[in-house]
């Protein structure tokens, strides 16, 4: 069951209207942008939608010069349906912005307007009284109130803070709120990474005011036995049922930031022991936790007669439970795919940065005809990268790369696309192509969020074609944390290893997931041109 998209989609949020789980997550430098999965069950997804073709349309989403937003972007959404409207609320990480789509549909269409401020992590609440506020931050969670026209905070409304976290004892303070009404409460669900556990960890802080004071503790501390890599940040939401769910991320090294199902029972504790709150029963192993205020980090009380979230079992996630099937027998899209590049191209791919729409196109009879509009010194500055996430536990893209058309000093081929990048193409030189395996052997130094990579790649191996056209394959093995791609080309109907497997990391310099791309970049003038055909997942 778990993790349950096998591959990477951070800073998850979920919602149910109806029948239907809905679920946004962080897509950054990707575009078109602020996918939306639509599930069932909880366990299968699809892509449902995405709102935007571009954020802010600076110089830094076009990949201009030496710009790039590289671990920048869209941030950790808030999705919301209140009066039959959908809202997606995100910050615009670089830009320092806040932006808020709405529709009437998942469908769209989506109209944006910004709200004005920076809210770092916010999460977006509709009250009962018809007030709308945000939670916000990292280390200090702040309550703003909002105007009515959601443009910006209301004068003279709530503008506090709530929830402080404390840095002596945490790497990572608290951000990542998610805030909700349930049955006349208020929670606000939090990531943090304690010093204590040395891993991230989930928290749950409840008030009946909106206010506060608010009161909680951590309530998910568990790695599934996976490297010490904690599962924490995300949403809360209920079935039909009555039953809870949380989707929140692992860190799972290489192929990125990849969501996680866990059971919730909302409890009540009485006799030192845990009672589910709809049904009064004990639950076995439920923990009676130290809760604290949340301003002053001091033990506090929680009335015996509030409910509060246990999620798992005592906050470690269970192998298997039982799940909602809301429209059993449904067939859904998968999150990966083949492609012909026949006619549209399918909504799994995503473009690195915003594309030059006159540098591409869909040929006829089929292929994908990319361009080069500017010189590159590596292949993280190439325009029109066209990108699938990779999947987890191991995966393979191929794809037949028509080199006829590349200038002198052109490279085009299959990349496994991260800081520490690593590239299967041809290399077009006097005229002459060869197969080069390009690499970025050591990650962009540092931890600062976004690349600063604009030095050449090394070319480890180089042989020359017979011709301009060939068949190039990754595979990836992120089992265990293997996080290691392999390249070959096909010859003679049989595909040959080529070169030395890679290692991929997980880094911040991208801060995404691992991917495929199908990339042609120019080192010397621009206008040569790539054809792909044939690309096939596995």
């Amino acid at each position: 069951m778990n993790p349950i998209t096998k591959t990477d989609y951070p800073d998850p949020d979920v919602i149910r209207v109806g029948d239907t789980f809905y679920m946004v997550s962080t897509t950054m430098y990707f575009f078109p942008g602020g996918e939306i999965l639509r599930s069932y069950d909880l366990v299968h997804w699809e892509i449902a939608a995405r709102i935007f073709d571009a954020i802010d349309d600076t110089g830094a989403e076009h990949l201009s010069g030496t710009e790039n937003a590289y671990g920048k972007g869209m941030w950790a959404a808030s999705l919301r349906y209140h009066d039959g409207r959908f809202y997606v609320l995100f910050v615009s990480h670089g830009q320092q912005d806040t932006h808020l789509y709405t529709a009437p549909a998942i469908e769209g269409p989506w109209v944006h307007k910004r709200i004005k401020g920076y809210f770092h992590d916010a999460s977006l609440l509709f009250d009962d009284d018809g007030r709308v506020f945000l939670t916000s931050g990292n280390m200090q969670i702040h309550l703003t109130e909002l105007n009515e026209e959601l443009s910006a905070p209301k004068g003279g409304g709530i503008d506090t803070v709530i929830i402080r976290d404390d840095p002596e004892k945490v790497f990572l303070g608290y951000e990542g709120s998610h805030f909700y009404k349930i049955n006349g409460r208020y929670y606000i669900t939090l990531i943090h990474w304690p010093k204590s556990t040395s891993r991230r960890t989930e928290a749950v802080f409840t008030a009946d005011r909106v206010e506060g004071p608010y009161i909680g503790c951590d309530v998910c501390s568990d790695d599934m036995g996976y490297h010490g890599q904690g599962v924490a940040q995300g949403g809360i939401v209920d079935a039909p049922d009555g039953r809870w769910y949380s989707i929140m991320f692992r860190d799972s090294g290489a192929i990125g930031r990849v969501p996680v199902l866990v059971p919730v029972r909302f409890t009540t504790r009485f006799d030192g022991k845990c009672h589910d709150a709809l049904t009064g029963a004990v639950i076995p192993g439920a923990y009676a936790p130290d809760f604290r205020d949340g301003l002053t980090g001091e033990t506090a009380v929680l009335s015996e007669e509030v409910p509060f979230p246990v999620f798992g079992d005592d906050g470690i996630i269970p192998k298997t439970f039982e799940t909602p099937d809301l429209k059993p027998g449904y067939s859904y899209e998968p999150l990966f795919t083949s492609d012909d590049f026949k006619g549209s191209l399918r909504p799994q791919w995503q473009w690195n940065h915003i594309p030059d729409s006159a540098l591409w196109k869909v040929l006829p009879e089929g292929g994908l005809s990319v361009t080069t509009g500017t010189v590159s010194v590596n292949p993280t500055e190439a325009r029109n990268t066209l990108t699938q996430r990779m999947a987890y536990p191991t995966c393979s893209g191929t794809v037949t790369v028509d080199a006829t058309g590349l200038k002198d000093g052109d490279i085009a081929g299959l990349i496994a696309l991260q800081g520490k990048y690593g590239m299967i193409g041809i290399a077009k030189e006097n005229g002459s192509c060869s197969l080069v395996r390009l690499v970025r052997e050591e990650a962009v130094k540092g931890f600062g969020i976004g690349s600063s990579d604009h030095e050449p790649g090394t070319i480890t191996d180089r042989i020359p074609l017979d011709g301009p056209v060939v068949r190039l394959k990754i595979d990836a093995d992120f089992t265990d944390m293997k996080d290691e791609v392999t390249f070959s080309y096909e010859k003679d109907g049989m595909f040959v290893r080529f070169g030395e497997p890679h290692k991929l990391v997980f880094r911040l310099d991208h801060f995404t997931g691992a991917r495929f791309g199908l990339c042609v970049f120019a080192t010397k003038e621009p206008g040569g041109t790539a054809v792909f055909r044939e690309f096939r997942y596995e």
